[in-house]
């Protein structure tokens, strides 16, 4: 019966089924992930690739239920007669380091799994790269990332019916820091500078998790009108909030202040710039 539950994912890629849950955290779903590795059935999946990962995760010294979560939900099978008959689907919520050994242990010879293990591998280098960067270097990144999905976000909300973008980016600001932007200014006495480029990496991050998951929202339920779309972002922001609060985070407007992301700029033109000279 498990085999006939499997779910078709209506994605073409890895990264378009990977989701992030109220933590911030990215996973992707065993069940979802499965038929881009080529396989059909779930019990040889789940018996022999999926056992085959954990336990590669067990020496590896890692906690199996850090990055094989179980997330099986009971479905009704049978209706309509003297007792309704149930049955616990079996899924995962897994880690990019769970996916990579999921590929890592898949059939060698299916074409799909050699490009999962590509794929997975490149981004878990990636990852490992980005935590060793110092804080500079992550804000660096980080903003950039900013600048460039808040380009998406807008273009998204264009399409929603946005034409007050300092009403709609305001939203954000007051869901995520409780106050709208030029009170976040004035709280981190910044003057008139924008507050992501005064940001540090976590104050990044919680920006870019409340832009990315808005442009989604907003594409996903097909949004259409600029108070809809104003709401939206506004309740993104504040559910972001709740997930820092939850977990017993800093709230974004009381993080320490940076210096403006241009003089940090300037800092790393001026580093390369010296070390081109040593090299010549």
């Amino acid at each position: 019966m498990n085999d006939l539950l499997t779910l078709n994912s209506p994605h073409k890629n890895f990264e378009g089924i990977k989701k992030i849950d109220e933590f911030g955290v990215e996973y992707w779903k065993a069940r979802e992930l499965m038929p881009l590795l080529g396989y059909s059935k779930w019990s040889n999946f789940d018996s022999v690739v999926i056992e085959k990962a954990k336990i590669a995760c067990k020496n590896s010294d890692q906690a199996i239920k850090n990055h094989f979560a179980d997330i099986g939900k009971m479905i009704i099978i049978a209706t309509g007669t003297a007792r309704e008959t149930s049955r616990v689907v079996k899924d995962y919520k897994l880690s990019r380091y769970a996916c990579y050994l999921i590929a890592q242990n898949g059939d060698s010879s299916k074409q799909e799994i050699a490009l999962a293990q590509t794929y997975f591998a490149i981004q878990t280098r990636r990852q490992e790269i980005f935590q060793q960067l110092d804080e500079g270097e992550q804000r660096l990144f980080l903003r950039g990332k900013v600048k460039t999905h808040n380009k998406k976000l807008n273009a998204t909300a264009y399409s929603a019916g946005v034409k007050n973008f300092g009403k709609f980016n305001n939203a954000g600001y007051l869901g995520l820091y409780g106050m709208n932007k030029s009170r976040v200014q004035q709280k981190k006495r910044i003057g008139d500078d924008d507050v992501l480029d005064r940001a540090g990496s976590t104050e990044l991050a919680a920006n870019l998790f409340r832009i990315t998951q808005t442009d989604e929202k907003l594409k996903r339920e097909k949004v259409k009108g600029e108070g809809k779309a104003v709401f939206t972002h506004l309740v993104v922001g504040e559910k972001v909030r709740e997930s820092i609060k939850d977990i017993g985070g800093t709230m974004p407007e009381d993080l320490a202040v940076e210096p403006h992301i241009k003089k940090l700029e300037q800092l790393k033109r001026k580093q390369l710039k010296n070390k081109n000279k040593v090299l010549k």
